[in-house]
């Protein structure tokens, strides 16, 4: 809290014991009476609100849960803007535990939620919000943001269908100011709302807050190029963790390391102190003392550390201050009073550290990133051992065995070491292993470079990140057909992270490019076989496989290369069958399982379908596709992905080439012209058409039947 006539660049130190000490019966009987009455929209700072504030202590230190929780209370930023420093540090605890148990029902971003707790109090303490502006990057350690702003009692519902997002959401409350999910966006952002805010002639303060991850990311050099020479008025706290989700790589990496190791030393602290108290006993006041020491430290910086802390910012234009302790709650609260009143561009750099809390996850918070459903009193994560191996897993495997026996195959990613799989790659060839940061756009002219130098890159990259670097594959790959492959992970629905994760645009945006080649597997057994004719056929070519388990199918030991744009006709067993069938089902990817289903089931019913394993979304299997359409008239095409430039559309185009459109009924099923919300998976495909019933009532509606529940008794 802040008391009458207290500046508020000097949160109050902790409040002063009340010199009684009542029994315990008294003080639960008080305590109770103490919490009625500070329910209200903000806390009061009086004495009965520090013998709240006591009792709650000694609760605490005793063991005992205390009888209410300070962040049952927080509706909004002003009631922590009412706390002490004592019951923010409480308050801290409890969000902590607040996140761990509701991450630990059905999954979340954990760990670098854990990690900023402090620096999220001490921003929206000391920034009006939402008046002044919070930028945070990818958005995904913005829970304790969430629990700060009013969505608190929504908060059990994070990432679940019609629940809160994972991420930032402008529709979701006034304080997500800009929404993301991708990494490198916040500080470009940040920079078009302070010019905006310029124009308006107003004054609120912008902050971006970014990772050092994701500052090595291009486009966040590229706006600190430009804020450097507009001189903006804005604030960038630079969250450094030494993590993104793998571990972090680069020279940036590297040098912010060198400024973190060196600034923290003791004896470079004691010397800081002593040049900035000699300065501020100069007979000078204000402003002017507070300028002097700030250039006194710099230069101090400037001549302890040779390699000059912060000068490659300081160079660019920012004014640049740390490290700071960003769990330092105090210091937060006073360093960012003093940044926000200084002009222009500037530069704060906080070390955090992520799982801070909770042991378990400070001990691998790259496990811990994102874990799914877990028992957060053991730290196990909940997962049934017979369950099949995931996609990623089948990928990871086959590479490294495929590398095995040729030297010119090399894995690389974009800091997604563990998420793509790669990570195998790296233990068994650190040789052929390049992980290069949060860049994508790097990743793929990297590839193309590589593939020029007579080697076989394998860029594993999800789906949805694959779209940043789409220039990249257009300019640098495809004009040149060079031989790249691009392993696209997380293709298709991937359930709670939502709209700017799902990767269902992956095949319009590739399949439209010259010289391109793309394809996706039915089940894990067939992805090994795709992996392998990807890596020994000529020009770029991509493969996506979805997130999760696979299907549990029998693998065998040997890889052989499938036929370039043949599908693969599963039932009946012979094309002449197939084309006296009442319809053919195409099926690309991840839903052959539900065709396969659907046609099952529709047999019973009397109806026969056949069914296509489409493989490849081009070049597509045109005579199988002619040949059924010309014979059963009736075409059904399912997708893990948007209709629109999708395999459907291939599959359209090549009838309408054909002149068939007349005499071939055509349907296609797939997601709708719209951001798919975020859910369960199982949700997400019932709701849009993505499963064996929905098939069904399309193949009825195809032939004219009414289902069964439809039909007269």
């Amino acid at each position: 809290m802040r008391g009458a006539g207290c500046p508020r660049s000097f949160p109050l130190s902790p409040p002063q014991a009340i010199p009684c000490r009542l029994p315990d019966r008294t003080a639960v009987a008080a305590l109770a009476a103490l919490v009625v009455w500070t329910r209200g929209p903000r806390f009061r700072h009086t004495k009965f609100d520090r013998v709240l504030c006591l009792f709650q202590e000694q609760a605490l230190q005793h063991g005992r849960k205390p009888l209410t929780r300070i962040l049952d209370h927080i509706d909004g930023p002003e009631q922590l803007r009412a706390l002490t420093i004592p019951q923010m540090e409480q308050l801290a605890s409890e969000i902590r535990q607040e996140i761990i148990e509701k991450v630990s029902v059905r999954g979340g971003h954990l760990a670098p939620n854990l990690g900023v707790v402090e620096l999220t109090m001490a921003l929206h303490y000391t920034f009006d919000t939402p008046r002044d502006q919070l930028v945070w990057d990818i958005g995904h350690q913005a829970y304790v943001h969430k629990l700060l702003t009013g969505r608190r009692d929504r908060f059990h519902t994070i990432r679940q269908f019609g629940g809160l997002s994972g991420y930032l959401r402008r529709d979701e409350s006034p304080y997500d100011v800009f929404g993301a999910s991708h990494a490198s966006t916040s500080i470009s952002a940040a920079l078009g709302l302070a010019a905006a805010r310029d124009l308006r002639g107003e004054d609120a303060n912008v902050v971006a807050i970014i990772g050092d991850g994701a500052l090595t990311g291009g486009m966040a050099l590229e706006a600190m190029n430009n804020a450097g020479s507009l001189k903006k008025n804005l604030i960038i706290v630079l969250n450094d963790n030494d993590k993104s989700i793998s571990d972090n790589v680069g020279a940036l990496h590297h040098y912010l390391g060198k400024v973190r190791k060196m600034q923290t030393t003791p004896s470079y602290r004691r010397l800081r102190e002593m040049a900035k108290d000699s300065i501020q006993r100069l007979p000078v006041v204000g402003e002017m003392a507070r300028e002097a020491a700030g250039r006194a430290e710099t230069s101090f910086k400037q001549f302890v550390m040779h390699s000059k802390s912060g000068a490659i910012f300081e160079e660019l234009g920012f004014k640049f201050f740390g490290p700071f302790d960003g769990h330092d709650l105090p210091l937060m609260l006073n360093v960012f009073e003093n940044v926000k009143r200084i002009g222009g561009p500037v530069i704060v750099q906080v070390v955090t550290k992520k799982g801070k809390g909770w042991n378990i996850a400070e001990n691998d918070s790259t496990k811990w990133h994102g874990p799914g459903a877990f028992d957060y009193e053991t730290g196990t994560i909940k997962k049934n051992p017979s369950d099949p191996p995931t996609y990623t897993d089948v990928f990871a495997n086959t590479l490294v065995s495929i590398a095995e026996n040729d030297p010119s195959v090399v894995g690389i990613t974009a800091a997604m070491a563990e998420g793509t799989g790669l990570k195998k790659m790296h233990q068994r060839f650190p040789e052929r292993y390049f992980d290069v940061g949060i860049a994508e756009q790097h990743a793929v002219t990297f590839a193309a470079g590589m593939a020029v130098g007579q080697q076989r890159p394998v860029v594993a990259i999800y789906s949805t990140f694959m779209q940043r670097a789409f220039d990249q594959v257009v300019h640098d790959v495809c004009v040149q057909d060079l031989h790249v492959v691009f392993a696209m992970d997380r293709a298709g629905i991937v359930g709670e992270d939502g709209q700017t994760q799902h990767g269902v645009f992956d095949i319009a945006f590739m399949r439209m490019l010259p010289n391109m080649k793309v394809m996706a597997p039915k089940d894990e057994e067939e992805l090994r076989h795709m992996l392998y004719t990807a890596i020994y056929m000529d020009g770029p070519v991509c493969l996506r496989y979805p997130r999760g388990k696979a299907l549990g199918v029998p693998m065998s030991d040997d890889l052989h290369k499938l036929e370039v744009g043949k599908a693969e006709l599963l039932s009946p067993a012979t094309v002449e069958q197939a084309e006296r069938f009442d319809c053919a089902i195409l099926a690309y990817g991840s839903t052959v399982a539900q065709a396969q289903l659907a046609a099952r089931e529709l047999t019973q019913e009397g109806i026969h379908a056949a069914v296509v394993n489409a493989r490849w979304a081009k070049p597509l299997d045109e005579e199988l596709i002619l040949r059924l359409g010309k014979g059963t008239h009736r075409l059904l095409t399912i997708e893990d992905h948007v209709v629109a430039g999708g395999f459907g559309s291939a599959v359209l185009e090549l009838l309408e080439r054909h002149n068939l459109l007349k005499t071939v009924n055509l349907r296609t099923i797939g997601l709708p012209d719209k951001f798919v919300e975020h859910g369960a998976p199982t949700i997400l495909k019932e709701l849009y058409g993505i499963s064996s019933a929905h098939i069904k009532e399309v193949v009825r509606d195809l032939l004219g039947v009414p289902s069964p529940s439809e039909s007269p008794a």
